[in-house]
């Protein structure tokens, strides 16, 4: 299972805090994840963007346990869906979250980071469920492009230090990606007159490379 957990970050420009009302504690509010805007590129060797599609968390929300956690740190428990005191919807933006915080000193420390802006990028854990892959791209010099299309949340989580796209999918996820689309490459191959060994010289020349 942990192979399969991949990680993705966003600067919210609506994340925010909202008065919680009568000593209650803050909300903390905005999108852990938007919809149709590739990504920057990722991936090392095998280069590709992302994006992710409406209705990629629908299912995952109806159906999962999910946490809202600090940093990715289940010590750090910031809401739970099942609990009510997360909750996520998509809209027409992306993945949108409302976050309910415990009353304890290292939330209300988190409180006030966000308030001053120290900590304005969220980040999501998911296992793929469906994507596809565009390497139509690849003739235009353009890398290929990934969809989300749905994935399981295992959390939500406000985070101080995002790790860069380029180190989200690790050696082994991309081993997975390379025989999953052999199929789809090897057809892209066949109409644009590209070997099959061309195509394996060039995966290995940019493993030298890397």
């Amino acid at each position: 299972m942990a192979g399969k957990i991949e990680r993705r970050t966003f600067i919210v420009s609506e994340f925010r805090m909202e008065d919680g009302g009568d000593g209650k504690m803050p909300q903390i509010r905005g999108h852990a994840a938007v919809f149709n805007q590739p990504s920057e590129e990722m991936g090392g060797w095998m280069s590709f963007r992302e994006q992710i599609a409406p209705g990629c968390f629908k299912d995952s929300i109806a159906a999962d346990d999910i946490r809202a956690l600090f940093n990715h740190d289940p010590n750090f428990v910031l809401g739970r869906n099942k609990a009510g005191t997360l909750k996520l919807n998509e809209d027409s933006r992306g993945l949108k979250v409302d976050i309910t915080p415990p009353d304890t000193g290292w939330a209300r420390d988190l409180v006030k980071s966000i308030e001053r802006g120290d900590i304005s990028q969220m980040s999501f854990g998911f296992d793929v469920q469906e994507d596809t892959w565009d390497f139509k791209r690849d003739k235009e010099g353009e890398p290929a492009l990934r969809t989300l299309k749905k994935v399981r949340l295992f959390d939500v989580s406000p985070v101080t230090f995002p790790a860069y796209p380029q180190t989200d999918v690790n050696t082994r996820s991309l081993d997975s990606i390379w025989e999953e689309t052999a199929g789809q490459r090897a057809e892209l191959a066949g109409k644009l007159h590209i070997q099959p060994s061309r195509i394996a010289m060039l995966r290995r020349r940019l493993e030298l490379e890397a």
